[in-house]
């Protein structure tokens, strides 16, 4: 799978964890920066993979800030994106079962490198339910 990535500063260090992990794993991965630990402006990177994934040059996003709350709305801000801000396992299922989501956001400060990846390897697994919870993302897509 094609999976673009990308963080603030923040979420530096994580960014480079799930890449090696990803990559591990057999996909591809484009990164949008950030690639340095200089503060920089978290909605730019946000949009270019909310972006990509949008214009389907890649079939995943995934982004990393402080809370991963400022991403998830950056994100969000492109039409067709379906940012989720993850914590734990059962909602990286439910976001992908019942909101077809099709980036996911980690907040550094909560998320560790561990908890991460088996997040993501869950994300990445769970297939969208589909039924009546199409009609309720066609409303908001």
């Amino acid at each position: 799978m094609k999976i673009a990535i990308g963080s603030d500063h923040r979420g530096l260090d994580l960014k480079e964890v799930l890449i090696l992990y990803l990559q591990k794993n057999g996909h591809q991965v484009e990164d949008y920066g950030a690639y340095s630990s200089e503060s920089c402006d978290y909605p730019k990177i946000a949009i270019k993979v909310g972006r990509a994934v949008a214009k389907k040059k890649v079939e995943k996003g995934i982004l990393i800030c402080g809370s991963g709350l400022g991403m998830t709305m950056a994100a969000s801000s492109v039409k067709g994106v379906r940012a989720a801000n993850c914590l734990n396992l059962s909602l990286a299922r439910f976001s992908r079962e019942h909101n077809d989501s099709n980036v996911l956001v980690f907040g550094a400060m909560y998320v560790d490198g561990k908890l991460a990846k088996r997040i993501t390897g869950k994300w990445l697994k769970t297939s969208f339910a589909g039924g009546r919870h199409e009609r309720r993302v066609k409303m908001f897509s």
